[in-house]
């Protein structure tokens, strides 16, 4: 199985600040990986780096074949489908929902002038209504709740064929309802064999959507633990991920843990 993203001993410095320490992972074709850590724990930064928006301060980062630093990355990053809020917030608040998903084809955050064949508006239409939002596809952007504007992103996300998908804290802000329709529909995601290499970032391990084969703990930037997930996501793991004691547990797909008193 070819790998899709290698880092070897990639550290990132912030003036004093360690952002991430030593790094060094394989991401496989086929293979969906979560990676779960506290606020700090450098989450955001390793899919800055796989998204080719972050250059290494030492160690190589190699995305898809290519070396991050060495590549024109304007040419790399169509093929690797992104959301996070930052990219939200870029969005125009007036765009069209259906513009929002088409504009990705040229990699870009805002409808102008750009032209688009019939490929593309099919293309478009068919992300909507696989993430079961094309009823929206002529509302703004700004008018959706939380969780229809999640959907929107991962439609954006797809929009090229990538391959490679990030998602950075897919289900924040969402309320309970908004967030389990969304693991439901990751998980579809997630278990199609035709969908691309993913990464998720989260916090917590109740949004691990089924489908995910692998796992990546990290804490103050260091990792933690890395490997399949069943081996990975232990009370041990996950205690030390988070520097209290926790425990973990599955029950029919789904994950969750809680404080270990006593």
């Amino acid at each position: 199985m070819a790998s899709v993203a290698e880092l070897a001993g990639v550290t990132i410095r912030r003036g004093n600040a360690v952002l991430l320490d030593q790094i060094s992972l394989v991401i496989r074709e086929e293979e969906r990986w979560v990676v779960i850590g506290p606020n700090g724990a450098g989450k955001t930064t390793l899919l800055q780096l796989l998204s080719a928006q972050l250059y290494p301060t030492d160690g190589v980062v190699g995305v898809l074949g290519e070396v991050v630093g060495a590549v024109d990355v304007f040419e790399l990053r169509p093929r690797i489908g992104l959301t996070s809020s930052a990219l939200a917030e870029r969005i125009p608040h007036d765009e069209k929902v259906r513009d929002v998903v088409l504009s990705a084809a040229y990699a870009v955050v805002g409808r102008w002038r750009e032209e688009y064949d019939d490929y593309d508006v099919e293309q478009a239409e068919r992300l909507l209504g696989s993430l079961r939002v094309q009823r929206l596809a002529e509302r703004t952007f700004g008018t959706l709740s939380e969780g229809e504007r999640k959907r929107v992103q991962i439609a954006r996300a797809l929009m090229t064929d990538p391959e490679l998908l990030l998602l950075d804290e897919p289900a924040g802000g969402l309320d309970l309802a908004g967030r389990e329709a969304l693991v439901d529909t990751l998980s579809e995601l997630c278990t199609d064999p035709d969908s691309p290499a993913t990464v998720l970032v989260t916090h917590h391990v109740e949004e691990i959507p089924e489908g995910i084969t692998h796992c990546l703990l990290l804490n103050s930037g260091r990792v933690v633990a890395a490997g399949p997930l069943a081996d990975t996501l232990t009370d041990e793991n996950l205690s030390r991920t988070f520097d209290m004691p926790l425990s973990v547990g599955q029950v029919e797909g789904r994950w969750s843990a809680r404080s270990r008193r006593g």
